[in-house]
């Protein structure tokens, strides 16, 4: 715990310095943790020996990314369909069993989706709002949300969510994680964003943090599949980038939604 605090200490910090600035700064930051998720992804899922299938999937999930925040979701479809093809055309002349094969090119679609089709959504809430607030916002939210979700459920947790996908979580500390979005809306009400209205806010905390919460769940399911604790040991104390932003993945896309359709129609 000691460990996990001060790396959160010390990378927290940068990371929503980084979304503040926006532009450029940040897109290098979400290059920078996606290329690494996508890594992880790989490597975990298919092993350390698929090395021209690792550049390979880093370099389209990196166009995915560009694509998305710098061109249109036209062309971040045709690259996601390029690469959809290829991979299928590579894995069906390998020499290894159909069904690994079939189960091989599931994974890495799924995961450039996953990586380089989510991403993108913390750039585009960032130029958006046209302010680091609401990227404070979705990470503070997440973070906070994660913690209470820990220290609840071990507290009063008895009843499991997810039994077979994640034995430590339980329904009690689910909830619990959700006072993580009330607590960070009605803070950045009264600090930050006093022109949004106060149940709106909170709305959006609860939103982030039930849909991060899931979306910690879909990566341990991915986890769970191939046999494995966490995605890498790459950040001290806390696992894998997948490990630590798995959550924000899922939530960063509905907040963008939420904010889009409800309070900057």
């Amino acid at each position: 715990m000691l460990i996990r605090t001060i790396v959160a200490l010390i990378f927290g910090p940068v990371i929503i310095y980084l979304s503040y600035l926006g532009g450029m700064w940040l897109l290098r930051l979400i290059l920078i943790l996606a290329g690494l998720a996508i890594g992880e992804f790989v490597l975990q899922s298919l092993g350390k020996k698929s090395r021209f299938l690792l550049v390979l999937t880093i370099l389209f999930t990196a166009g995915l990314i560009l694509s998305s925040t710098l061109l249109n979701f036209r062309i971040t479809l045709m690259i996601y369909i390029t690469y959809l093809l290829l991979i299928g055309m590579i894995l069906s002349i390998r020499n290894h069993p159909p069904s690994e094969l079939f189960n091989q090119m599931l994974l890495l679609t799924w995961g450039v989706a996953y990586v380089g089709l989510l991403y993108p959504f913390i750039y585009h809430i960032r130029e958006m709002t046209a302010t680091g607030d609401w990227l404070l916002f979705l990470f503070g939210t997440i973070w906070l949300s994660d913690s209470m979700a820990m220290w609840i459920g071990k507290a009063f947790g008895k009843r499991k969510l997810a039994p077979t996908v994640s034995p430590n979580k339980t329904i009690a500390g689910f909830v619990g994680g959700l006072s993580g979005g009330i607590f960070v809306a009605v803070l950045l009400h009264f600090w930050l964003l006093p022109d949004f209205h106060i149940v709106k806010l909170i709305f959006a905390g609860l939103l982030v943090s039930f849909v991060g919460q899931l979306g910690d769940l879909v990566e341990s399911l991915w986890k769970r599949s191939i046999g494995i604790k966490d995605s890498s040991a790459i950040i001290p104390g806390h696992g894998g980038i997948l490990d630590r932003f798995d959550s924000l993945l899922f939530a960063a896309p509905v907040l963008y939604l939420y904010l889009k359709y409800f309070l900057f129609k």
